[in-house]
């Protein structure tokens, strides 16, 4: 067991891999941070804990509680009882009042690790076993307890966070503030790492010093969002890539969040994150409890890098679930960008005949078949074929698509409506809306309320009927806008602040009732992209669309922030027509290729229509893409180049876990006059070993030479007939 309990000192020690998380009752009844950070042999550190300094415990200096609270680094504060800090917790009893004054009751250690109900969680493997700590607080004049539960993962560098609130009493109590986690720093020596941005620039990397006071990101657009992601690291000023101590955390959840870093007066940091408050309450009934989502906590003392492979690790084994959670996934090709709204079956049947000459494996038909669906502006919600647009039906299609020896993927955004759909005619009070007030559209679209079980049951009907009329292997599924007047006509009043999360779970619920029924489909997550690109949309898919922005250059920049925290194996990524639909730009058939090679790969083009020099290059991208995507999928992942600091040139590498192969690509993005070849340090290689690169069998040098001498990447002018803007290579080292 990889938790254990000093009793003398109430001391609960977790060990990941690497990692030592510490916590203790302190004063005997307050769950106090001891210590988070590189492995240590010792059960006892209380003697950090400064007890013996002013203002001391309570059980010597009562007088001076609020000053001890005020100071005493917390594992999950409260709000009114004298810690003035960023809350985790607050209430409003059933007097009116918001204190709460959660106090040590009991723990429990357990092998492995418990499921949370209706909430997707990262979960124990034989290969990557973990232990479980339960910290039993309670507050008895609220008639509140809450367990606060703490995973430690024997094999990797995770502890998890959640908690569970229970209404042990005999009066209703709203939770006002439920966060997930809290950890207090005993310095404020930190950089904060964020991912922001908005549509087709999703999750740019920022990196700022922390000061004094609060900063922090959140969402209040009942999504996850393409303006911040819910991850967060807190590293040291020096860290890099390579070195240096950080801190990740990442929020298991796809709705609103609330991370936040607070530099206290005394010059500490403490970090919290979960559900966010705004606009948040939730009535516990006696009897009830309520679920925190999870909190994925990372320590890494080799860097950035080591912080984001450990992610990567842990998600594509203790979070991506089902057939496809260590398979290659299908080279789809995606009629969006190569039609739009205007196809008919003959017109996806040409593509389909082209694209499976080429190798091309799936053809998926996205958005405008169903309804009377000509544009953007009806028919969500009316989830039948079109038969106008699909002449001989949806079968007929798949059929002749499964003739040619390809599978077939559809389309679906199943959380919203049109005002001109059938649905919504016969149901305008399933749309989330306050009475009484105007409706804002966006995309001319509302959204179902998803909290209402027969909302849920009546739009996955309507799904079943469709993919049991044909044999269909991918689904799509999109959301294309956030939350206004956010309010339920099935809810009472007292209960309408509950809606946001209500919503997340409805939506949790039916995605589960998918996975279940239909284990062979694969499903892509999408959000405008990449709204809900969050590991609780990975639970239920492995892979979700990285971005609407498909352009080559671009998508350096979005793929290394979303490399952060997620595998690349789970990023959606197609070569895509030029001039780019999303900027303008244009670029290589090849680098678009090399790009798209990072993710899941596949197609978002007309085939039948591009330059012929573009479609014969087809065959040899795929078989490039099959050769190495075991490698891209399961090898740890080097960052290299950073568009972020320098744009004109960008570089990152694959190396299995064996170390006995490595994936090298590089991006010339701006070809400058002047310049000599670029020396470049590869990573991850065994310093030992010696390895040739895959066209030069003869030449053979050492990791180390590799790593520490490096490589020279002459300046590609005029390579095969490229120039010296946005030109790729790829290197393929073998060990000798």
């Amino acid at each position: 067991m990889n938790i254990t309990f000093n009793e003398s000192s109430r001391t609960f020690k977790l060990d990941a891999k690497d990692t030592t998380y510490m916590l203790m009752a302190a004063d005997g009844e307050y769950l106090a941070h001891v210590y988070y950070g590189r492995k240590i042999p010792d059960t006892d550190m209380t003697s950090i804990m400064r007890f013996d300094e002013s203002p001391f415990t309570p059980a010597t200096n009562n007088r001076d509680r609020a000053s001890y609270l005020d100071s005493l680094p917390m594992e999950y504060s409260c709000f009114g009882v004298g810690d003035y800090r960023e809350p985790c917790f607050k209430i409003r009893a059933a007097d009116g009042t918001s204190t709460c004054d959660l106090r040590y009751k009991g723990y429990k250690i357990t092998k492995g690790k418990p499921a949370l109900e209706g909430m997707p969680a990262t979960f124990a493997t034989e290969e990557s076993p973990c232990s479980t700590l339960e910290v039993i607080m309670e507050d008895k004049p609220a008639g509140l307890e809450v367990s606060l539960f703490y995973t430690a993962f024997e094999k990797l560098d995770v502890i998890t966070r959640s908690a569970i609130v229970r209404n042990v009493g005999d009066k209703a109590v709203y939770i006002t503030r439920v966060l997930s986690t809290c950890v207090d720093f005993d310095t404020h020596e930190f950089d904060m790492i964020t991912l922001n941005g908005s549509w087709a620039r999703e999750r740019a990397v920022e990196r700022c010093r922390l000061h004094h006071g609060k900063q922090g990101i959140d969402s209040c657009r009942g999504e996850s969002s393409h303006q911040n992601n819910p991850f967060v690291a807190l590293c040291e000023h020096k860290a890099d890539e390579d070195s240096g101590e950080v801190y990740g955390f990442n929020f298991v959840y796809s709705g609103n969040f609330a991370a936040t870093a607070e530099v206290t007066q005394h010059k500490k940091t403490r970090f919290v994150m979960g559900i966010n408050p705004l606009d948040f309450s939730w009535k516990l009934e006696p009897g009830e409890q309520f679920t925190a989502p999870e909190v994925v906590m990372v320590h890494s003392d080799c860097g950035i890098g080591k912080m984001s492979r450990t992610f990567h690790d842990l998600y594509r084994g203790n979070l991506i679930r089902g057939e496809y959670k260590d398979k290659r996934r299908p080279i789809l090709i995606n009629n969006w960008e190569a039609t739009y709204f205007d196809f008919s079956t003959e017109k996806l049947i040409s593509i389909a005949q082209q694209a499976s000459k080429l190798g091309i494996e799936m053809l998926v038909m996205d958005d405008g078949w169903f309804g009377h669906r000509d544009s953007d502006n009806s028919s969500l919600g009316d989830w039948f074929v079109y038969e106008k647009k699909l002449q001989g039906g949806l079968k007929h299609l798949v059929d002749e698509v499964n003739k040619l020896g390809m599978k077939f993927g559809i389309w679906f955004e199943p959380e919203m409506v049109s005002p001109d759909s059938e649905l919504y005619r016969a149901h305008p009070d399933w749309a989330i809306q306050i009475r009484g007030r105007e409706l804002t559209m966006s995309r001319e679209q509302y959204i179902l309320d998803y909290s209402r079980k027969e909302v849920r049951d009546y739009v996955y009907s309507m799904m079943r009927k469709i993919l049991d009329s044909a044999n269909i292997e991918y689904i799509k599924w999109d959301m294309n806008r956030q939350h206004t007047e956010v309010g339920s006509f099935a809810l009472p009043a007292d209960r309408q602040q509950e809606l946001w999360h209500r919503y997340v779970l409805g939506v949790y619920e039916l995605m589960g009732r998918l996975t279940t029924d239909y284990p062979h489909i694969l499903i892509e997550n999408c959000s405008g992209g990449g709204a809900r690109f969050d590991p609780g949309m990975l639970y239920f898919s492995p892979q979700i669309w990285c971005s609407d922005d498909t352009d080559a250059i671009e998508r350096l920049k979005i793929q290394h922030g979303t490399s952060m925290c997620y595998p690349c194996s789970a990023m959606g990524a197609h070569v895509s027509d030029c001039p780019n639909h999303s900027c303008g730009r244009v670029t290589p058939f090849a680098t678009r290729g090399d790009v798209a090679l990072v993710g899941t790969f596949g197609y978002e083009l007309d085939v039948t229509r591009i330059p012929e020099e573009d479609r014969n290059a087809i065959p040899a991208q795929i078989e490039k893409f099959k050769k190495f995507n075991p490698l891209v999928r399961t090898g740890d992942h080097y960052r290299i180049g950073n568009m972020f600091e320098d744009n004109s040139w960008d570089a990152w590498m694959f190396v299995a876990k064996d170390k006995s192969e490595a994936l090298f690509e590089f991006v010339q993005v701006i070809g400058r006059p002047n310049e000599r070849s670029r020396n470049i340090k590869l990573k991850g290689l065994d310093p030992d070993a010696y390895y040739y690169e895959e066209s030069k069998p003869e030449e053979k040098l050492s990791g180390a030479a590799l790593m520490y001498a490096g490589i020279n990447v002459a300046k590609m002018w005029n390579v095969d007939g490229l120039y010296g803007d946005y030109v790729s290579k790829t290197l393929h080292f073998v060990r000798a």
